[in-house]
């Protein structure tokens, strides 16, 4: 396992440097979970087994490492985080049952990702939200984006959508000019449609880990937060805009604890959701991100 971890986070890495896409395999059967020790025996530190979780970088890594692993510790579990730098491997890797769980994704993301490749994914229970924001080093406002001017935006579907929804939202396009609906409409078709898009923005859509790295070469970029805090880019150059949640957005934004079909009511499983739900994690969020990174401990839908 250790093997295969360490080739897993070799893979990350290269995936951080160019664009890419991941292939299909047989769906996990789920793994074991560690026989109960019962409160008397993990109190005197006899250990209930390690959950090994996949993450990405930022907050998901921080969070796990500064506060769950130290929560999960009390209930005599030893947690393992592995960072990936990319959205592809976390799920391949959890399919293949080298994980418990990852937690860096969205619903949507999930249930696209298990269309899409046969994954037999379960989201379990929701940590947190990181608003995307609309960044730019070159303007100060969106009032100052000229008539097509080039805006960045991710270009996996979930994602995509979501930043056209954003540029909406913040009336950079009237519509999304049928895309969700119209199997003929594309990121990259929006650039001529003058109707969706009248100030001719040339919508250029990138993998959503390069768009910080992008953003000199662009006027302005809708950029996922955890992307967006990795890269320092709230305190560098302040988000011109950020999402607006009402309750059905929420859900639909909000990161989740993801594992295999089957182990969701597995003991690991449920002690990794009562330790990211826990009120230190809550306080831990807002004391440290004071809004870039939202609490949202709500229910697998």
């Amino acid at each position: 396992m250790k093997k295969k971890l360490t080739a897993a986070l070799l893979a990350a890495g290269m995936l951080a440097l160019c664009a890419c896409s991941s292939g299909g395999g047989a769906p996990a059967q789920g793994t074991d979970a560690a026989p109960a020790q019962g409160a008397q025996e993990t109190a005197q530190g006899e250990s209930a087994g390690t959950i090994t979780v996949g993450v990405n970088p930022v907050p998901h890594e921080i969070i796990l490492s500064e506060v769950v692993k130290d929560v999960l510790a009390k209930d005599g579990y030893e947690l393992e985080i592995v960072v990936f730098t990319d959205y592809v491997l976390p799920n391949q890797t959890l399919n293949e049952g080298e994980l418990d769980a990852n937690y860096f994704q969205t619903l949507g993301y999930m249930d696209q990702q298990n269309a899409d490749v046969g994954y037999h994914l379960k989201a379990v229970c929701g940590v947190h939200i990181e608003p995307m924001g609309i960044y730019s080093e070159k303007h100060a406002s969106l009032e100052e984006l000229p008539d097509g001017a080039s805006i960045g935006i991710p270009n996996d579907p979930d994602n995509g959508e979501r930043a056209l929804d954003l540029l909406v939202q913040k009336g950079l396009l009237v519509s999304k000019g049928g895309y969700g609906t119209d199997a003929a409409v594309t990121f990259e078709s929006l650039t001529g449609d003058a109707q969706a898009n009248p100030r001719g923005f040339v919508i250029t859509p990138l993998e959503a880990a390069n768009l910080p790295n992008a953003l000199p070469d662009l006027d302005c970029a809708a950029i996922n937060g955890n992307y967006a805090l990795g890269a320092g880019l709230p305190d560098k150059y302040p988000a011109l805009d950020i999402e607006e949640f009402d309750d059905e957005a929420a859900i639909k934004r909000t990161n989740f604890i993801v594992c295999n079909e089957g182990d969701e009511s597995s003991e690991k499983i449920q002690a990794l959701v009562k330790a990211v739900q826990s009120e230190e994690v809550r306080a831990f969020i807002e004391e440290t991100y004071k809004g870039a990174v939202i609490p949202s401990f709500i229910d697998a839908p």
